[in-house]
């Protein structure tokens, strides 16, 4: 079952947001820190009564999963046209779970989360080297919107 996030999950997703973590350590050492999480325990507080931050997880009678999301909305740009996106902040799996459709019924759940708020599209961001994140999304119908370069000095 697919629910939003509580208080009672902070644990077990600070569990997950150390594996999401170590995953970008190992491809990306020179930014990332190994050991430590995006969030803490108040921040996840803050995360979670904010309407505009929707956090869901995956409950088969432990959290397997989660997908943290931002709803950002355009209006008025002078550039851009007036939209609606929901942005996936991040998702995870746990290691254990993975190749069993947690994933997938996380991704739908988020699609049809945003269609029922009137969004247009869906945006997320994966690093480079993380094939199997690239390839997931692929799958799931996502394609390049853009690409964000660097060049280390």
């Amino acid at each position: 079952m697919i629910r939003k996030a509580n208080e009672n999950d902070i644990q077990r997703i600070l569990e997950l947001l150390h594996q999401v973590n170590m995953v970008h350590y190992e491809i990306r050492p020179d930014l990332f820190k190994p050991h430590t999480t995006k969030y803490d325990e108040q921040e996840l507080q803050r995360l979670f009564n904010n309407e505009n931050t929707p956090i869901f997880v995956y409950d088969d009678g432990a959290v397997l999963g989660y997908a943290f999301c931002q709803v950002n909305e355009v209006m008025d740009d002078i550039l851009l046209q007036d939209i609606k996106t929901l942005y996936i902040d991040d998702i995870c799996v746990d290691e254990t779970a993975r190749g069993k459709h947690v994933g997938k019924a996380l991704f739908d759940h988020v699609c049809g989360y945003a269609s029922s708020i009137g969004c247009r599209n869906i945006t997320l961001n994966v690093w480079e080297g993380n094939d199997a994140a690239l390839s997931f999304y692929k799958n799931m119908g996502m394609q390049v919107q853009k690409t964000t370069m660097e060049l280390i000095l």
